[in-house]
Order: structure tokens, then sequence, then C-alpha cells
């Protein structure tokens, strides 16, 4: 090869917007494309940690098959054939989650991380990264998760927890109020006789309801109507007994609103947060996301552990009734524009300016 043709395929190489991945080692690129050296024979996976090759003797690929039809072998170093390490680190703990759901008991960490194949410490750290949770708090949301869907299905309260897996009365009425927020019989009757003390506000974003049950805040709802949000809040809990809250529940209610005006002070309150698993984990995940700070509903869905999701994800920020408590309004489509917010764009745009602001 000639010094002309030698800098004609650097120069190609180096224009290709696949040079600059490789020289990130973006595991992000890893699966898209493959790159080989001709002096080496081998091809590589972007993330590749090997000494970088000089762009004049790279070609890219769109497939392993394609590179080893071109004569490359495979790196025994990034091993491309293989799953990349953060796809496998997601297969792994996609399996501990189906074997959670799968169990009749809830397994100990230390047989979880037995089964991924990782220290209890490691593997804990892993679980938490990718869902968003701890593996004891993702199994107790499941685990209540499936004990409303049984309370709904089932005649009585006893067969109920017998189908959600329980093997004793005793233990399920042990943490039945810190999974349903309220007895199952209450639970199975849309709230009957449960007491939710709430009040009605302005703020500068307009009305705002804020309501509390026994555990904590249930509901913090925005809108322009006060009577449309009361409304919601029936509809949430059409059994339950609601209460005008008194002058000491007014300063809970300015709690709240502080926290609007003023959304990174955060808010130091107990939360009664009730979801399905997968509504727990996207919630969990959205109260991570520092003020002034936004992510996409694809970023949720990979830090949850489950990137197809993102579809879902937009799903449960919808249903989120716990305003900037659970701030689903720093979620943003991929190109950073706003998307839906159950209490309006305006308003959606109104906390993150104040955010950026404050930063």
């Amino acid at each position: 090869m000639t010094t002309l043709m030698m800098e004609k395929a650097k120069l190609t190489t180096q224009q290709d917007q696949r040079w600059a991945k490789v020289l990130a080692r973006d595991r992000a690129a890893d699966g898209t494309f493959w790159y080989s050296v001709a002096t080496t024979g081998v091809y590589c996976r972007p993330s590749c940690v090997s000494r970088r090759a000089n762009p004049r003797n790279v070609r890219f690929h769109g497939s392993i098959a394609d590179a080893e039809a071109a004569g490359f072998r495979p790196c025994l170093r990034c091993k491309p054939r293989e799953p990349a390490a953060e796809t496998q680190i997601t297969q792994t703990i996609a399996r501990i989650c189906r074997l959670i759901e799968g169990a009749e008991e809830i397994p100990s960490l230390a047989v979880l991380a037995d089964v991924a194949g990782l220290s209890p410490g490691y593997f804990h750290r892993l679980f938490k990264a990718a869902t968003g949770v701890t593996p004891k708090a993702y199994a107790a949301a499941h685990r209540a998760d499936k004990v409303r869907e049984k309370l709904r299905d089932h005649n009585s309260v006893t067969e109920a927890i017998y189908a959600a897996g329980f093997n004793s009365s005793a233990r399920f009425y042990e943490k039945s109020a810190e999974m349903l927020g309220m007895t199952p019989t209450h639970y199975r009757g849309g709230g009957v006789n449960a007491e939710i003390r709430f009040a009605v506000g302005e703020c500068s974003l307009g009305s705002i309801l804020v309501a509390k049950s026994e555990k904590g805040v249930c509901a913090i709802l925005l809108g322009d109507d006060p009577d449309a949000l009361l409304r919601d809040l029936q509809d949430r809990f059409p059994q339950a007994r609601l209460i005008g809250g008194d002058a000491s529940f007014e300063e809970l209610v300015a709690k709240v609103v502080g926290l609007i005006e003023a959304p990174g002070i955060g808010l130091d309150l107990p939360l009664d947060v009730r979801g399905t698993a997968f509504q727990q984990r996207v919630w969990a995940a959205l109260r991570d996301i520092p003020a002034g700070e936004t992510v996409t509903y694809s970023d949720i869905a990979k830090i949850i552990g489950d990137p197809k999701s993102a579809r879902a994800v937009a799903g449960a920020c919808a249903a989120n009734a716990l305003a900037v408590a659970i701030p689903c309004h720093r979620v943003v489509r991929n190109d950073g524009s706003l998307s839906g917010y159950r209490w309006g764009i305006e308003r959606k745009r109104a906390l993150l300016d104040r955010e950026t602001k404050a930063a």
C-alpha cells in the first residue's frame, strides 16, 4: 500500500463517526458495530480496552459474520462473540428478578447472590444499580402487587393470603399495613373505613390538594379546579372516609407548597406510595434524579434494568399521584423536549425552570 493510500485509509477511518466511539471505548456502542485491525488480524467490540490501533489499519463491520467473512478472528481480550459485560449483568439481574417473583418464600440475599455467582455485597450493589431498589425492596413490592391482585380476585382475605404465597396468615398480617397502607379488608372494599385526611390550597402553579393516610402522604395533586382535584381523590379511594384537614394539617400543606416554590429543598415527610412492582421501581429511580437535572424515559428504563420499557416508564410517570415529591417532571423526551405531564406541560416547564435557576 502506497503512502498516499495509507493516508487516505487513515482519513476515511477518522472521518467515520464510529471511530470516535472506538476512541471513547463507548460501551453503549457495543453490538451496533465491530472493528477489525489489519496488522493483528482480529476484530473487536467498540469498548475493547486493548491498545488503540492505527486508524489506517482499521475497518468497520456491521456484524460479526461480516468481520469473520473478511478473514478476521475474535479478539481474546474483549471477546466480541460473547455478550457485553453490561448485557451479561442485565441478563443476570433479570434472571434473579424472575426467581424472586416465582419463589414462594422471599430468598435471602446470600441465596440470590449465590445463584448470580457473585459475592453478596457486590450483587446487592449491582441489583440496586440495575433496578433502582434493593433485592428486599423489589421482593416486597412484587409481593405487595401480588397481594393486591389476589385480594381483587378472591372471595375471602384468607384465600387471597395463600394465593399470594404466604403460608401463614399471621405473617401476612404483620406486613399487610406496610404493603397496602390499610388493612386487607379495607383494601378489598376500596378503602372502606380507612381515613384519608386532605386539604386544598393554592400555590403559584394553581390549586393543590394534599392527602395523607395513616402511613404517610398518599396524594399531591395539581390543577385549576379544586373540585376536580377532590373528585380525583375520591376516585382513588372510593370507599375511604375523606376528612378535611384541621389547622395542624395546614402545616403539612405549607411544606408541600414550599417544595413546589423551591423544589431543591426536598420533602422530608413519610410517603404512602402505592403502585405495582414496576411502578415502584420507576418511582424509586425518579426520586434519585437531582433537582435541576433531567433524564429521558429511556434513561430510566436502563436504570431499572429494563432498557426496552421506555413506553411503560412513561405510563408509570403518568400514574404518579405524588406531584413533585416523586419528580416525574424531570423526565423528558430523547431530544430534550417536554412530553406529556398529567398536571400540564406549563407546570412541568415552570418546575424545571425553577430548578435550573436554583441549581
